[in-house]
């Protein structure tokens, strides 16, 4: 039978990661580990300033006081007497895409899975809150048996990004885009009339390539970016090497 390890960073009762278990129940053993409450937006960090603790619900069910990653490090190393044969992450109350995937719990949870060595997948569901995840069960079923059946690149994970409720358009793979955020960051004052800043909400400036997540899902379709571990610019380094000429000269030396 096959394992497949759940987790997510909107916290162990959100109903997105309910809608994720249900869905790949039927494909194997499943092991929910997640953070006790929302840790939206934590990216890959860990938790090194205070102990943890692993919390039993029920059997195979489990909550962390920490982090996604937390979870999954604590999931495949303390939990799990060997490796899941897939993670996955979600189902995300939001989307990650662009720019967002660089803070995104989520996807920092599949992340560390693919570091270890697990095929791994992140699934995100957009759009009008409260959510419909029927589209994004359907998804992750779908995936989740392709990646069992065929398995993943080396050092490679999926983001997948699904319009909420049940119609989609089409699903298409992508590359990552850019989404800044405008007037993301407000000021306002507290009562004693001293300045506080809240960070979140704004408006997205989409991409406008074609190829890219944030275009297509904007136009109303399922998203599927392979990432990779190594960030890497290939190309800069050959900028580096040819117009800095950081690699000039010999590496004979007189004595």
């Amino acid at each position: 039978m096959k394992t497949i390890l759940i987790t997510n960073d909107d916290g162990v009762h959100s109903p997105g990661i309910a809608a994720l278990q249900q869905a790949m129940e039927g494909l194997g053993q499943t092991i929910v580990i997640a953070p006790d409450r929302d840790n939206s937006a934590v990216s890959h960090s860990l938790t090194m300033n205070r102990p943890l603790k692993i919390q039993k619900l029920a059997d195979n069910f489990y909550t962390v006081n920490g982090t996604p990653t937390d979870c999954v490090a604590l999931g495949l190393k303390k939990i799990l007497r060997q490796p899941p044969d897939l993670l996955v992450s979600g189902i995300n109350a939001g989307t990650n895409l662009g720019d967002d995937i660089s803070y995104s719990g989520t996807v920092s949870a599949a992340i560390e899975g693919t570091m270890y060595g697990v095929p791994s997948m992140a699934l995100s569901v957009g759009g009008k809150p409260p959510y419909d995840y029927r589209a994004a069960m359907q998804i992750a079923v779908c995936m989740a048996e392709k990646i069992l059946r065929n398995s993943l690149p080396e050092n490679t994970l999926l983001n997948i990004n699904i319009p909420s409720g049940e119609v989609y358009r089409k699903i298409r793979v992508t590359r990552q885009g850019r989404r800044l955020w405008e007037n993301s960051i407000h000021e306002t004052l507290d009562p004693r009339g001293s300045k506080y800043y809240w960070i979140g909400g704004g408006t997205a400036l989409a991409d406008p390539g074609e190829d890219t997540d944030v275009y297509t899902f904007a136009a109303g379709n399922v998203s599927i970016t392979p990432i990779q571990l190594d960030l890497t610019n290939h190309t800069g380094i050959t900028y580096l090497k040819e117009h800095w000429l950081l690699e000039s000269g010999s590496d004979d030396h007189d004595d």
